[in-house]
């Protein structure tokens, strides 16, 4: 770990992510299984593609939990209780209240503001979207489903969280990530943090862009594209949204390795900013 930080340039987590994702793996996280999700898992990319991530786009506050709900109901598995997991690390860690007035929790804080929160796929309408899913798989937490989740975790790849002596995670594939941001980015609301939450979901992005670039991964990128811009006018109004918050200079390297990608996949796309 110290190779990879502090001569290869690789990015290490702030030292309460690590311990956190580290507590959590060691109950079980990866086995049954449940994907690091959001910016903590932006950090593990740097690793497994090989390159270099600003400091900028990767620093957090929080931690977010991902797991299919069907999958958490089939695993016949569960994680030790998480309020126990993480008070383990922080005694501080109380569950949130969750918004709607349920009883259940699908986040937990400590005192100095760290949060945990654990979300899942949006099993149909959006009358889901504000009722904490009971997930029998993560130890007593409830989650919150999102539009687009199901997206997101799908085919998931297995790395390394370089902290202290390197932490086992399941996080989303790289070029999913990517136009997943673009997504959410698009949905950002304009008031308290959703601005700079929303120029971060950009950054991210763009970064993960050139990266796949670079390490010819383009026919991936463009795989996951189409697979994204095929599921109707919704997610295309997001990915063009999203596009068309990238700087000038961005949008156009998304569009070449876009083309590229289609190319290498003998696949016609269609590009988010138009023909051209």
């Amino acid at each position: 770990m110290n190779t990879l930080t502090r001569e290869g340039g690789m990015t290490a987590p702030d030292a309460m992510s690590g311990d956190i994702v580290e507590a959590l793996a060691d109950g079980g996280l990866c086995r049954l299984p449940g994907v690091l999700i959001g910016t903590v898992a932006f950090q593990c990319y740097s690793g497994l593609l090989g390159v270099r991530l600003p400091m900028a786009a990767i620093l957090t506050g929080d931690a977010d939990i991902a797991q299919g709900y069907a999958i958490s109901w089939e695993v016949e598995d569960s994680l030790p209780p998480i309020v126990a997991l993480l008070q383990g690390v922080d005694a501080t860690f109380r569950p949130v209240p969750h918004r709607s007035g349920s009883a259940a929790s699908s986040a937990f804080q400590s005192a100095d503001g760290y949060r945990v929160e654990f979300l899942t796929s949006n099993r149909g309408s959006d009358d889901y979207i504000d009722q904490p899913a009971k997930m029998p798989a993560i130890g007593g937490a409830s989650a919150d489903p999102l539009r687009f989740l199901d997206f997101l975790i799908r085919e998931p790849v297995r790395t390394i969280l370089l902290h202290r002596s390197g932490v086992p995670v399941v996080v989303p594939d790289p070029s999913r990530y990517a136009i997943h941001k673009l997504i959410v980015a698009s949905r950002r609301h304009t008031d308290g943090q959703g601005p700079a939450k929303r120029e971060k979901d950009v950054r991210q992005a763009a970064l993960l862009f050139e990266a796949l670039r670079q390490t010819r991964r383009s026919a991936d990128l463009a795989l996951v594209y189409n697979e994204a811009w095929d599921r109707g006018p919704a997610w295309q109004e997001g990915i063009r949204t999203g596009a068309g918050m990238l700087p000038a200079q961005d949008a156009e390297r998304f569009e070449t390795v876009l083309i590229e990608g289609a190319k290498k996949n003998r696949e016609d796309i269609e590009l988010p900013f138009g023909e051209r």
